[in-house]
């Protein structure tokens, strides 16, 4: 009887330990993704989902996954603050009134443009679409940032100006896609990690070799996984629930002495 109670027990605080995992992946999926200034926010997309509105003045804006805005429009100017996440605008043309948009880390000003904005922690990345805009840090005078033209922007000013390819930019919000060009696999997973809910766990330093060139779904992540295994055999991806996924490369570690 105690050779039965045993494994039982051992598989109860299996279950236990597993729950409590899932329930503090959740719990820290809800502290990032819904934080106050995300839940009041007026316009905003829940993790994993893109939304488009038309604005007052007939302006579109389309709301990247677990992103967030304030809008703000008066006689004199049209202000949308960017809480978190990342846009897409389309501007409608009005002389009189320019169309602001601020990150918290610059305000970016045009009349009548297409471009996109993402704010990270410490840094806005403006990427140009369309005609050009006016970007601008407090203390630090103003930057051009014209069509098919990326910059990065922080406390320190608007950071070197970089070519994009306008047109492969745009296909890739419309078709929710993460176009990557000899990039880091961290990175990659930094990025899928923002259009999951839960937690996507890696070990920086022991995929720090692997680099990544491909076009992966992000309104798909686990297909976006499943891809990433298919071209590196040496990925391992394990997914403990669905709100925790593990991802290493045990063949990369460096070997233990015996």
């Amino acid at each position: 009887a105690l050779a039965a109670i045993a494994p039982r027990r051992q598989r109860l605080r299996q279950l236990a330990a597993a729950s409590a995992v899932a329930v503090l992946a959740l719990t820290s999926a809800l502290a990032v993704s819904e934080r106050p200034a995300y839940l009041l926010a007026d316009l905003r997309s829940p993790t994993g989902q893109w939304r488009t509105h038309t604005l007052a003045d007939g302006s579109h804006i389309t709301l990247g996954s677990g992103s967030a805005v304030n809008v703000h429009f008066n006689a004199g100017e049209r202000h949308v603050e960017l809480v978190q996440g990342d846009i897409l605008v389309d501007v409608a043309k009005d002389a009189q009134r320019p169309f602001i948009v601020d990150s918290g880390q610059a305000a970016i000003r045009a009349l009548g443009t297409r471009f996109t904005v993402r704010r990270d922690d410490d840094a806005t990345i403006l990427s140009m679409l369309e005609s050009k805009v006016s970007a601008q840090v407090p203390q630090h005078p103003a930057s051009i940032v014209q069509a098919g033209q990326r910059t990065r922007i922080t406390e320190d000013g608007v950071g070197p100006i970089t070519a994009i390819d306008a047109a492969s930019v745009q296909e890739a919000w419309r078709a929710h896609q993460l176009v990557i060009d000899d990039q880091p696999l961290a990175d990659v997973l930094d990025e899928l990690a923002r259009h999951r809910p839960g937690q996507l766990h890696y070990d920086r330093a022991q995929i720090a070799g692997i680099r990544v060139a491909a076009v992966l779904p992000l309104d798909d992540t686990d297909k976006a996984l499943q891809l990433l295994i298919d071209n590196f055999p040496q990925l391992r991806i394990r997914m403990l629930t669905r709100y925790l996924v593990m991802v290493d490369a045990p063949a990369s570690a460096p070997a233990k002495n015996k």
